[in-house]
């Protein structure tokens, strides 16, 4: 059709076109639904030339009743002309008129009516879309009143002809040329959804029952769970309540392809006048339209998979600073006692040369991390100084991992965990491990000799010497001291948990939709934070303590400070509940992973969300940045490593391996290995600086999405760790390089 002209969405410029829906036959007047149509050049009604707006809606009108009239739907002709107040003759006018004015319809079609379907459908308004503002609903704002978002679907066709319509669309992309099919295959799935759910709301359910039956096989196996929801919905009434849905029908499903791949397509519905999907396709998807040569089946299959398709182009291009904060300049003294150890084991004093690395690194300020008062940070206490002398001295004793020097493996069981273990988490400094649990306790160990004592009382505190040397020793009530300690108050299983980094607090997060903060001095909780109103099912501290960040079923993610009650920043945009948060390691970002199959990256400044990864298969229930903040690794239900490139937006490489879900990831403290644990009860260890030496990451992959994954995974798999039987939920790196594994005994 030569009357569309500039409505396609390009590389440069993303234009959002809409389609005005047109009367389909079923005798329901859609023709103007009160959306505001301009008329693109030259798509007039009949080839006519309008002016004035009025006369141009007339001449649509028209159109739609020619339509009505050559399909036999003379009951709706009447009715449509009586609304619309035109005299009895005014079609016979309208049909010369637009015999003497010659068709202006598809190439090679003389029959005039079909003329003014064609130029009905032709009329496209192209509104250019700034930026990032796609045709999607900004997060934040109110999700939409259910029975107008299901409204949408009343615009129905014959129901008999979506199996028409469906299979001849399927016929013409399975006869294009192979370079263009994996891209135009793309399509089925959410047209699928939406002609199936269109004949659900119109209450055809036997149509939509067979409809159901003759294509859902035909979709990616990926889309399986999905699809079982779907099948359940059978009635109009079902469509009310269902959340997955009400999210399908708002967020429009993201599909990416080249412009000639498109062009095909388009050309094909025109010249068979196949409104009711060319509909659908404006409607309720978004074309990103890309220069180029088209993908392969392997590329788009890398990078789709979610709820809502792949992520916008644009979604990915904010500036991210990943680089690290600098790290304060604390004098690391020499003891004499650490001198003589050093030689006793026969060691050469390694000391000075290392501190002084250290401190070189810090002094350089990375031109990507961000300013170091981007973000309020805590002020380093004395004790925190304290602390970070004894991390640098440990980390002189480091070992090196590589390929050839692997970590040695702690693993701690949870024998007759009856009571349900749910989250497990260690100090940074490895000396307490903590168990969250169904029985809604949460449980604390001390791993060391050194067992948990809480704070004398108050009475007896009265008596100590506060200028003593060992006051922080005398404190400590020596009639309390064990091995463990469990502390209640949560009402439901416990789902989440995280130390804070200076050892002090604890966090838990439970099913009964509040996150609870504790003194470990005391062993008692401080503060209850209530914000969500479902299940939280995580939680974790930034590195820098102070902020800790939530992930629930509410499908929003939420930043706190430890002493304000309510949240600092709300971060909504998942589709679907968030399973797993975390702290990049400079906390100006947060990553969360949800039940929608996707991974979005948080500016805690901002609130805004800067990246979006698609390309796992089930839920993500594990993440982890790479030491050096560039990169972040990803495990979900289905059994892949994905890893990404943060600075880029790109997926960089897969890890395949894993049997069964992912709960666990770590990369070691230099970055060398990245361990994974699963419910396949293995660890497994990945050699990380491999996968990401040579990547190549330039704009024009960014900018188009053809990424070439290397089937590298048994080159970087440097070993498998089988327990007896027994899921791995946690992985700990020590100070050293020590690698703790933790989970229940299954027997």
């Amino acid at each position: 059709m030569a009357a569309v002209q500039g409505g396609v969405v390009d590389a440069d410029e993303e234009k959002e076109i809409k389609a005005e829906p047109s009367n389909d036959g079923s005798g329901n007047n859609n023709a103007n639904d009160g959306r505001l149509l301009s008329t693109s050049p030259g798509a007039s009604s009949g080839g006519n030339k309008t002016t004035a707006g009025s006369s141009e809606d007339q001449q649509t009108l028209l159109a739609v009743l020619q339509f009505l009239r050559k399909n036999n739907l003379s009951e709706s002709v009447e009715v449509l002309r009586r609304e619309a107040g035109l005299p009895e003759d005014s079609l016979e006018l309208k049909g010369a008129d637009s015999t003497g004015a010659g068709s202006g319809g598809a190439a090679g079609s003389a029959d005039s009516e079909g003329g003014d379907a064609n130029a009905l459908l032709s009329r496209v308004t192209v509104s250019s879309s700034a930026g990032a503002q796609g045709p999607t609903k900004k997060a934040g704002e109110d999700q939409p009143d259910v029975s107008v978002v299901l409204s949408a679907y009343s615009q129905q066709g014959d129901p008999a002809l979506y199996d028409v319509y469906y299979s001849s669309l399927k016929r013409f992309i399975e006869t294009v040329l192979d370079c263009h099919k994996a891209e135009l295959s793309q399509v089925f799935y959410p047209l699928f959804v939406h002609m199936y759910l269109e004949l659900v709301y119109n209450n055809h359910e036997n149509e939509a029952k067979a409809f159901f039956g003759k294509f859902s096989g035909d979709q990616e196996c990926y889309y399986a769970d999905d699809l079982r929801v779907l099948s359940s919905l059978t009635k109009k009434e079902h469509m009310r309540g269902n959340e997955t849905l009400l999210d399908f029908r708002t967020s429009k499903f993201v599909l990416r392809i080249s412009r000639d791949s498109y062009q095909l397509l388009k050309r094909h519905l025109q010249e068979r006048q196949n409104n009711q999907i060319w509909n659908i396709i404006q409607e309720h998807l978004y074309i990103d339209i890309f220069d180029g040569m088209p993908r392969s089946k392997s590329q788009i299959d890398a990078m789709s998979g979610s709820l809502a398709g792949e992520a916008r182009r644009e979604a990915n291009k904010a500036k991210v600073y990943y680089g690290l904060l600098k790290e304060p300049e604390i004098e690391l003294p020499l003891d004499d006692e650490d001198e003589e150890a050093e030689n006793e084991e026969g060691k050469p004093k390694k000391k000075k040369p290392k501190k002084d690395s250290m401190g070189s690194k810090s002094k350089k300020q990375d031109p990507n991390a961000p300013s170091q008062n981007r973000i309020p940070l805590p002020e380093l206490k004395d004790s925190d100084k304290l602390d970070k002398i004894m991390y640098m001295k440990e980390a002189t004793k480091r070992i090196r991992l590589g390929p050839e020097n692997l970590p040695s493996i702690c693993f701690y069981s949870f024998l007759n965990a009856y009571q349900g273990l749910t989250a497990v988490d260690f100090t940074d400094d490895s000396s307490l491990i903590a168990g969250g649990f169904a029985d809604s306790t949460v449980r604390v160990w001390s791993v060391t000799p050194k067992k948990l004592r809480k704070v004398k009382s108050a009475a007896d505190l009265n008596l100590i010497d506060k200028e003593s040397d060992d006051v922080l020793e005398r404190i400590m009530d020596e009639k309390t001291a064990s091995e463990s300690k469990i502390l209640y108050g949560h009402s439901g299983p416990v789902y989440g948990i995280s130390f804070s980094p200076d050892r002090n607090y604890l966090l838990s997060s439970s099913e009964d939709g509040t996150i609870r903060l504790w003194s470990l001095q005391t062993f008692t909780c401080l503060v209850g934070y209530k914000g969500h109103n479902y299940p939280v099912w995580d939680t974790q501290f930034s590195p820098h303590g102070y902020y800790f960040v939530s992930g629930g079923h509410d499908r929003v993610a939420r930043l706190w400070a430890t002493d304000h009650y309510q949240p600092l920043r709300m971060f909504s945009g998942h589709l679907a509940d968030i399973t797993c948060t975390r702290f990049h390691p400079n906390s100006n970002y947060v990553a969360t992973g949800s039940s929608d199959r996707t991974i979005r990256l948080w500016d805690v400044l901002t609130g805004n969300c800067v990246r979006i990864f698609t390309g796992h298969k089930g839920p993500i229930h594990a993440l982890a940045f790479s030491p050096n903040g560039k990169f972040l690794a990803s495990g979900a239900t289905d059994g892949r490593v994905l890893l990404w490139d943060i600075g880029h937006g790109l997926m960089v490489g897969e890890l395949k391996g894993h049997t069964d879900t992912i709960y666990s990831l770590k990369f070691s403290r230099d970055g060398e290995i990245l361990a994974s644990g699963s419910m396949d009860n293995t660890v497994r260890l990945w050699d990380a600086m491999k996968a990401f030496d040579d990547l190549e990451t330039d704009d024009f992959t960014a900018a188009t999405g053809h990424i070439h994954l290397q089937d590298n995974s048994q080159e970087l798999l440097l070993g498998t760790y089988m327990t007896k039987s027994t899921p791995v939920i946690h992985l700990h790196f020590t100070r050293r390089n020590l690698l703790l594994a933790a989970g229940a005994y299954n027997p």
